[in-house]
């Protein structure tokens, strides 16, 4: 299973035109983004709002991560002036290239005015060019301008729908709408072991066996297979050896 680490502002001091900060918000889009990474499979660490901003980096360099990915809103140099989404990469990074591309396309299908939402390289954001892991930055409109503050505020699950359905697409998993979690039961019939699996595919890595008779948190259901976690490990199961009561 892939894995980012999920870096919402920290920036507690920037605040709204209508009110509230860049680090509440990005907070708010971190937790309706959660419930779709958990369904589709993606694990995650994420930052915690006391945090530095070197913190943070030094945090993301200690794992393993398959993908950085900071939420941030913006503010023009000229108070109020500007509108639009950025998502910036690592010039040298083909990965972080790919992953700010397919966001931004994403990003213009939700954003009132499509012409300006756009990527962007910079050496200059220590969040993007300090980390080991391939990076994006997204700049998620202008909370120094009404219009841009009033969009985000209005359409954070909407927000965090589309990063999810650009995660999805970036890492080649099916997009999974989630769900309340709740509990099923294993059951083989052999009295066997179920496999944990890395993908929702018989040909993915085995993460480990979950025993007959044990139950799981259901995340997110397709066809075949269910997005599940047990003991604290996530992955996807065939659902034909889930009970769900």
């Amino acid at each position: 299973m892939p894995k980012i680490y999920l870096s919402p502002s920290t920036q507690e001091n920037n605040l709204y035109v209508t009110g509230g900060s860049e680090e509440y918000y990005m907070n708010l889009v971190a937790d309706a983004l959660e419930p779709y990474l958990r369904a589709s499979g993606i694990r995650f660490t994420r930052n915690r709002p006391e945090m530095t901003a070197g913190q943070v980096i030094r945090e993301s360099n200690a794992g393993n991560y398959n993908l950085h990915l900071a939420l941030h809103s913006n503010a023009a140099p000229i108070y109020g002036t500007l509108r639009g989404v950025d998502v910036y990469h690592f010039p040298g990074s083909i990965n972080g290239t790919r992953a700010a591309e397919i966001l931004a396309d994403n990003f213009r299908v939700i954003y009132p005015n499509p012409a300006l939402v756009d990527t962007r390289a910079t050496t200059a954001l220590g969040e993007v060019d300090r980390v080991r892991a391939p990076a994006v930055l997204i700049e998620i409109a202008y909370h120094d301008n009404p219009d841009d503050a009033n969009w985000i505020i209005n359409n954070i699950g909407l927000i965090a729908r589309t990063i999810a359905l650009s995660l999805t697409e970036y890492f080649d998993l099916p997009f999974v709408e989630p769900l309340q979690p709740f509990s099923a039961q294993v059951d083989t019939e052999s009295g066997r072991g179920l496999n944990l699996r890395d993908r929702p595919s018989v040909r993915s890595a085995v993460l480990g066996s979950i025993p007959d008779g044990a139950r799981v948190t259901v995340y997110g259901l397709l066809p075949e297979w269910v997005a599940v976690e047990y003991r604290g490990l996530g992955g996807f199961v065939r659902r034909e050896y889930l009970d769900f009561d």
